[in-house]
């Protein structure tokens, strides 16, 4: 996948300062990413190693673009993550737990470029969301139901352009949050509004599983007003936690 080169040259000593403007000034939708959480003492160290691993995938995928007609693979851009390129020692899920392993901790480069591609023309080919919901919902920023699942050469997040305008990706990695941007070469004519709806939690055989609807508001830029509701996929999953404060629908056995 091609990555922008930097623009080089100098304005002639003559005159007024030439000022190089990008051709992606054209923001689409950013966002900011947390790179920390409340969670047990003992996966602080695999936190801050995930911050590693995130520095590294980052790079990886900043400046990309994806022009007119063009696919975007998560996987083939980041590659496999192996101690031998750096990474180190991660948290990720299995089984809506969370465990240590070699350059894990990346599905959040995912889940971010996955929820900027959802305020884009651009389209989600392929898309695995994890089959477990870990934690309540507190503190949470982002529809439940957003998040991606990423495994080398197994488990992908693709993206296709099926229109006129090239896109860029930006990624950074702060001390604080992971921050994302999808910029366009071109004004986009549309903007979106990404929510969850239906949200229900049932319990069956002993277990609690959680549904809801993804869905985007489509809002025409010139006149602000809404000019469509688009449903992206809706979601179930197993609940590991015990759901308090929601209504729970008892499911016959």
């Amino acid at each position: 996948m091609p990555v922008v080169a930097s623009s080089g040259g100098f304005a002639p000593a003559v005159g007024p300062p030439t000022v190089l403007v990008s051709p992606f000034s054209c923001a689409s939708e950013e966002h900011s990413s947390l790179l920390r959480r409340q969670l047990g003492a003992d996966e602080v160290d695999l936190q801050e190693n995930k911050i590693v691993n995130l520095r590294l995938a980052s790079a990886h995928v900043d400046g990309l673009l994806i022009r007119p007609g063009e696919t975007f693979s998560f996987n083939r851009a980041v590659g496999n993550c192996t101690a031998r390129k750096g990474y180190v020692t991660g948290m990720r899920l299995q089984n809506g737990d969370a465990i240590s392993g070699i350059g894990v901790g990346i599905c959040q480069l995912g889940n971010l470029i996955h929820w900027l591609a959802l305020h884009s023309d651009l389209t989600v080919v392929e898309r695995s969301e994890h089959s477990f919901d870990p934690f309540p919902d507190k503190g949470r920023v982002l529809p439940w139901g957003t998040g991606v699942s990423i495994v080398y050469n197994y488990i992908d997040l693709v993206l296709r352009n099926d229109t006129d305008t090239t896109f860029q990706l930006s990624m950074t990695v702060g001390d604080t949050y992971l921050e994302g941007e999808l910029r366009a070469d071109c004004p986009q004519p549309r903007s979106y509004k990404v929510y969850a709806a239906c949200e229900r939690f049932f319990h069956a055989h002993g277990e609690y599983f959680r549904t809801n609807q993804l869905r985007r508001r489509v809002i025409d830029k010139v006149t602000g007003n809404q000019i469509g509701d688009e449903l992206v996929r809706e979601n179930c999953a197993l609940v590991k936690y015990l759901p308090t404060g929601v209504d729970i629908v008892e499911l016959a056995a």
